[in-house]
Parts: structure tokens; sequence; C-alpha cells
């Protein structure tokens, strides 16, 4: 349940009722707050504005069908084809229409995507895609450039105000309705409500649930546990993508090798050198990231290793063509233009999320959802490279819209100046340290690459003991969002795309259709789990 702000005495910040409050501040919050403007818009991001923010780390690009060679159609199949079935047609056809047009939008804002001497998008290609289709900017810096133009847009736009350093921890609000929000200054206690008009919930992925992972640390899903407690309808919780190539290199979060290497010729082999995508896949290392990552997997589990070969395709342009990942390779001792890359599957994308329709809109009035955080069903169990960027801005572009048509004059807010004293001292102890750690060993050894029943219980078991020493409500909805997935999983009895049953290997035609849950649903099979595990 959302709690109602007479539940508590909170250090409210402003006079008035906020027009619009979005959480998050990556690439759906801050392209959402450009399109509401000029509404009062507030956005309030856990970490420093541009920072936390998972956009900023996608190196691949954004997929739009732009080329003449190319086709919405095309891209419309090929997205439900990585989808495995249970994809939404229409939001899929919508997002990829949608696309051409979002890309210019970022062009307006000053996203220098690479171009030809002619003024041309450059397109590459990637894993599952029928065409050279995605935007990229210096081979490997996409979400950095696209970030950065945007927090300049930001930085210019009056009516987005930016509340940094505060983390959601609950909706305020009364049944079905939320009317705001309550946040923690992050590292302290002082809580502040945001009574609001509208609310985007746009607060990024679930990756640092996970030992190995991508993302960054505020990629915790503290929103999906928010959303879920107040009642809203969570879908497709189980379909969890796992990046093939994540350098494993003893990093947290885990490098990322761009699959932009295996479309430029890079190819994956073992430490006796054979190319075990052989045989595997018709589309070797380009074969869908489920695929890749359960044949990196196994490599690794049979002690033969799995590395990424790019000397021959990319050698001495590694450096002037994929800056990040020489960077982050070099750093760890490894020249690439010389070596190959170790490499290991790494969480890096939730397809599930707050169930939401074609604008955005959740299952709770007052709330919308845009980004990693939503489940809208333009991915299915397995999302096709380079279309979370699309996502993440033709839907938070559809929920402006459909904001403003729901209150279509904008009207003056009275805005206070932010009280920038410290919050009190972290109450994070011992006890709760612990717990991250145990949720994040046992998502990653029994809700990863390979799943089963046996599993899936030890998961719930296991986060059901750790929550009981948490006493942050920030740490509790980790262990919410933790249980979301388990039992999701367990609740899923054959494999697809990002969910792979080792007890149910193949996929059931019965099956093929999205699931929903609620945070009752999900009590209900941890507390039979426990009592059969």
């Amino acid at each position: 349940m959302a709690v109602s702000v007479e539940d508590f005495v909170p250090a409210y910040f402003g006079k008035d009722v906020d027009d619009v409050v979005i959480l998050g501040g990556g690439l759906a919050g801050l392209f959402c707050a450009l399109k509401l403007s000029p509404r009062p818009v507030t956005v309030i991001t856990n970490a420093p504005i541009g920072q936390g923010a998972s956009s900023a780390w996608a190196q691949g690009g954004i997929a739009a069908a732009i080329s003449e060679q190319d086709s919405v159609e095309k891209h419309r199949d090929d997205t439900l084809a990585a989808g495995c079935g249970i994809g939404e047609p229409k939001i899929v056809d919508q997002m990829t229409r949608e696309g051409s047009a979002r890309v210019h939008d970022l062009l307006s804002y000053g996203v220098p995507f690479d171009q030809d001497l002619e003024g041309r998008l450059q397109l590459s290609r990637e894993a599952a895609h029928s065409q050279s289709r995605v935007v990229r900017v210096r081979g490997d810096m996409a979400g950095r450039a696209i970030m950065n133009a945007l927090l300049d847009a930001v930085r210019k736009t009056p009516s987005i105000r930016v509340l940094e350093g505060y983390i959601g921890e609950s909706f305020l609000g009364e049944g079905r309705y939320v009317t705001g929000v309550l946040v923690r200054r992050r590292g302290g206690i002082t809580r502040m409500a945001f009574p609001a008009k509208a609310v985007v919930l746009a607060s990024g992925g679930v990756g640092h649930l996970y030992g190995l992972t991508t993302n960054p640390q505020e990629a915790n899903g503290h929103g999906l546990a928010m959303a879920a407690r107040a009642g809203a309808v969570i879908a497709d919780a189980e379909f969890v993508q796992f990046h093939p190539t994540a350098l494993d290199v003893g990093k947290d979060p885990s490098p990322l090798a761009t699959e932009a290497l295996r479309g430029e010729g890079a190819f994956l082999v073992n430490k006796a050198g054979d190319r075990f995508m052989e045989g595997v896949h018709p589309d070797r290392e380009l074969a869908p990231r489920d695929i890749v990552a359960r044949a990196i997997f196994r490599e690794i589990e049979e002690g033969r290793g799995a590395f990424l070969d790019c000397r021959e395709a990319i050698g001495a342009k590694f450096k002037d063509e994929f800056p990040t990942v020489y960077a982050a390779a070099t750093a760890a001792g490894i020249d690439p233009e010389k070596q190959p890359l170790p490499v290991a599957p790494a969480e890096h994308y939730h397809m599930g999320g707050v169930l939401t329709d074609a604008n955005g809109r959740t299952s709770l009035d007052g709330l919308w959802a845009a980004g990693e955080v939503a489940s809208t069903g333009a991915h299915g169990a397995n999302r096709l490279a380079s279309n979370s960027l699309l996502e993440a801005v033709v839907f938070a572009a559809r929920i402006a819209e459909d904001i403003q048509g729901l209150m279509p004059t904008p009207r003056s807010a009275f805005w206070d100046e932010m009280d920038d004293a410290p919050g009190l001292p972290s109450q994070r102890n011992v006890e709760e340290r612990g717990s991250i750690t145990v949720l994040r060993e046992t998502l990653s050894k029994n809700v990863g690459v390979l799943r089963d029943a046996d599993g899936l219980k030890r998961a719930l078991a296991d986060i059901a003991e750790a929550e009981k020493t948490c006493v942050r409500q920030s740490i509790k909805n980790m262990m919410i969002t933790g249980k979301i997935i388990a039992a999701s999983a367990l609740k899923r009895q054959e494999s697809r795309g990002g969910h792979f049953r080792k007890d149910f290997p193949e996929e059931n035609p019965d099956l093929a259709k999205r699931s929903y849950t609620s945070l009752k649903e999900v009590e209900a099979i941890s507390a039979s789990a426990l009592e059969s595990a």
C-alpha cells in the first residue's frame, strides 16, 4: 500500500503540491522532463545528476529504422523474434515507428551521433538485427554522449528542478491512487514528502541485486518494490538478460565489452582457442544474447574459460573505435590489440517491471513508469540489442504527451530554495551490509543464467532470512524486488528468452504469454517455498 502523508511528520520541501515529480535521473526521466517543458517538473535522483544511471553506461547505441535498406516492419519483426513469442505486437510496432522521430529529437538536443562526410547517420549492426540500424557515438560512447547532451538541455530549462542525493522509499496515496513520493536523503535518515499531481517512475533496473552486473549500484530495484508495495501489477519479472561479454577482471560493476565488437567481427574462443559458438547457433557470436550467455557460462563452468578475440577484426583500431572498452581492458592490464579479453555473463537488463499500457500508465492512478523499471511488453522474454534506449525515449515522450493531455494548462509553482543541510548519520549497520551481500550472492547463484526449482526455493529462503536484519525501507525494497524475480522464475515452469530452467529446459507453447503478479502473490509463493524447502 502507498503511505498517506498523515502517516509521518514529513520534512516537506515546498509550500504547494508539485505539478509532476519524476523519480529517476536517467535517460527516461530526463527525456520525459524535457518533453513536459514548460510544465514545472521536479526530478529526484539517487546519485548526483548524470551519475548512477545505467543509460550513461550504454555502449552500443540506439536502434531505429533509418536507412533506405531498412524498414519499420523489419525492425518490428526482429524485435518480436528476439522476444521469443511474448512481445506485445502493437507496442513493438508503435515503438519502432516512433524510433526515427526520437533519434531526431536527440539530435536536436545536441547528441553527436556518428555521421559520414555527407551528414548521414552511420549505422552498425548488432546481434539478432537483420539490418544495420544502431546509431552510435564513437563506437561505444552513445550512452554517455546522450546523457551529457540531455543534462546540458535540462540545465538550460528553467521549468525543471533537480533534487540530487535522495532515494525513493514509498509512494504517497490512498488505495489505488498515487499522490506523491516519500524520499530519504542518501546516507542519512532525513525524509521528505513530495505530493504531486502526477508521478513518473523512472528509477532504473535491478542489476546491483546480482553479484556480477554491468549496472551501477543505484540500479537496485527500489522503484519496482515501491510500486509493488503500493499495489501495482508487476509483469514478466522472471526475464532477466545477462550480457554475454562483461569483462571478467574482478571489477564491481563489471566493465562491458560491447556487442558492437562482435558486430565488427570479433569472435569467442575458449582456452584452447576453439570457437565454441560453432554449432550452437547459425549466427554464432551474433546469436540472441541469452544463447550466447549460456554458451559462455557452460565454457566457464566446465573449466575451459571464455575469451573475446578482437585482434584480427579490430586490432590497432581498438583505441580509437572503442575507447571505453579499451580503457577498461588496459586498466586491468590487458592489451586488447594483442590479447583476447576474458569475458563472463553479467546481469545487464531486466525485461520485467511495473506493468504499463501504451502511454506508460501503470495499474495505479496517478503513476506512470518508463525505462527499465517499466514492463511495456516491447521486449518480451529477451531484449533486442540497443532497443533499451529506444524504448526509454519513445515511452518517456508518450508519458509526457499523456500527462499534458490530462493536465493541459501549465501552472506557476512556488519553489523554495533546497535545504542543503546534510542528513543525519546513516543507520546502515553491519547486518544490513551482510544482507545485501547475501541477496546478491543468492540471486547470482540461484536466479542467474541457469535456474531450477531447488535453487529458486533456496533463493527465496535466503532472502527471507536476510530480510530479518533490514532496518531501512530502501534495503527492504531491494529484498522485495529480489523475491519478486525469484518467485516469478519459480512460477514459470519452462525456458524462454532470458529465463532458463534446467528442470524445464524446453519452451512450453501453452505458456507463450506474459506473466503477471502482485506482491501478495509473491509473498504466498515465498511462504510456500519456505515450507517445502
